[in-house]
């Protein structure tokens, strides 16, 4: 099992809970970045929204590509994995900043390839918000064309989205960065299975990962690529000494407060086409990250763990709040029982 935690570019995971004690700012970030190299993860996922999405509209966010070139100076082992929305980047463009991102991470930069779903964020920010489908045609273009650049000089380009013609880009990146992408609709997998090197999924009982798991190695199968590198999911972890304190920091954190933090509640769950009902308890933390139940001791978080691997999760993406104390809490009880 590799182990990774969402850098928390938003000051925090929790709807409900208005101070985590996880100040936005980039010195709180390298702390935790280097903190995480140290103590024995392995990757960390930067997401990127403009918006805050779990503090409200007015909440601050980092951008995520400014913070992943930062993360990336000041670590040297964890995979830095950067979220990628094609829709808010030219093509071209990103192809460049990742490979000069590849060059200061020593080739431990991958990106996660997300089809968006906030047609608000793209309002405000000047953005064309596409249907659901066309999200994902565009997305499989995308990853055609950074490939093409990462790989062919001149590389040109003609297709339904993108075009490019005789276009150079130097250096190549010293490692290709290895695609992640996420998604639960029909049209997800489906273009999924065709340009990923992994698989995202947020949070789920060890059941739905089974199904999920199977269905995309079947389709993988089905469109004649090499299996997926990995399986990834997101969870929200609550780690404690007792099952009493657990529960209750459980039952705080879950404290319902509609308001400002869940104005983009609709709009993600009529617009992601969900294959799971998404109750507003769930929405109290991100992605999710409760369903998994990595909820309890060490024994017990460990224990459900290991039913994960057992149908192939590989990857675990975890948030944490307090972000820093709770990440050297799950390194010091947790991460030695299951290596």
């Amino acid at each position: 099992m590799r182990f990774g935690y969402w850098t928390p570019v938003f000051g925090g995971w929790l709807r409900n809970v208005d101070d985590e004690e996880t100040p936005l700012t980039f010195e709180h970030i390298a702390e935790i970045s280097r903190t995480a190299d140290e103590v024995g993860f392995d990757v960390t996922l930067i997401p990127e929204l403009n918006l805050n999405d779990i503090k409200g509209l007015d909440g601050p966010t980092f951008d995520a590509w400014a913070t992943t070139a930062a993360v990336a100076a000041v670590t040297s082992r964890i995979e830095i994995m950067t979220a990628l929305r094609p829709s808010f980047h030219p093509p071209a463009l990103t192809a460049k900043q990742a490979a000069t991102i590849q060059a200061i991470a020593n080739g431990r930069f991958t990106l996660n390839v997300v089809s968006a779903w906030w047609e608000e964020e793209a309002r405000q920010y000047g953005v064309t918000f596409q249907e659901h489908d066309d999200r994902y045609a565009v997305s499989t273009e995308y990853v055609e064309v950074l490939r093409g650049l990462w790989s062919e000089t001149p590389y040109s380009h003609a297709g339904s989205s993108f075009q490019l013609s005789e276009t150079y880009l130097e250096p190549k990146p010293s490692v290709l960065p290895l695609i992640y992408a996420g998604g639960e609709s029909e049209a997800g997998r489906t273009a999924i299975s065709s340009f990923a090197d992994a698989y995202l999924t947020h949070g789920g009982t060890v059941e739905e990962l089974r199904v999920k798991i199977d269905d995309m190695r079947r389709r993988r199968e089905e469109a004649g690529r090499e299996p997926f590198q990995h399986f990834g999911m997101a969870a929200y972890a609550i780690v404690r000494d007792t099952e009493e304190e657990a529960q209750a920091e459980l039952d705080r954190i879950t404290d319902v407060r509609e308001g400002a933090a869940y104005e983009s509640y609709q709009q993600f769950v009529s617009r992601s086409h969900l294959d799971t009902a998404v109750s507003l308890r769930d929405y109290s933390v991100s992605n999710r990250g409760l369903r998994p139940e990595l909820i309890g001791t060490p024994d017990q978080v460990a224990a459900r763990i290991r039913e994960f691997e057992a149908v192939g999760v590989d990857t675990l993406l975890l948030q944490f709040s307090p972000a820093l104390s709770e990440l050297e809490r799950f390194a010091r009880d947790v991460i030695p029982r299951l290596r």
